[in-house]
């Protein structure tokens, strides 16, 4: 049997500032973006540039529970991982645009590893790893 995670939703607060943030900041890649009327909703996919794994899909709240998630995802854990093949390359790029790391890198066994913010506050690990995951 073989089985892959396709998509990963993301709830955000507008699908056009998380395009923004995701690709213009992050440097993502724009899959799709296509209005579904039946739903009344946009299906919003990214993906990390070179990427050809699982992508977020980026789910705009539509109820006030929903709201209630945005940013906080995962409880306050570190919710998803980048992984990139030239630590000191993204960190720099990401840095240099903005993007507010808070916890600095640190080598670990596995590999290096910094903590950033997505616009909304979710936490995600840059990491390179040691071997291949």
């Amino acid at each position: 049997m073989v089985q892959n995670i396709a998509h990963i939703a993301l709830v955000v607060r507008n699908y056009d500032d998380a395009i923004a943030f995701y690709c213009d900041t992050l440097g993502f890649d724009l899959i799709a973006d296509e209005y579904q009327p039946e739903q009344d909703k946009r299906w919003v996919l990214v993906r990390p540039k070179g990427g050809t794994g699982t992508s977020l899909l980026l789910a705009q709240a539509s109820t006030s529970k929903q709201d209630g998630f945005i940013g906080d995802q995962a409880g306050g854990r570190v919710f998803l991982f980048l992984e990139t093949d030239d630590f000191a390359r993204d960190y720099a790029a990401y840095s240099e645009r903005g993007v507010k790391f808070i916890r600095a890198p640190a080598a670990q066994p596995y590999g290096t590893v910094a903590v950033f913010v997505d616009l909304y506050g979710n936490k995600w690990d840059l990491i390179q790893f040691t071997k291949p995951q």
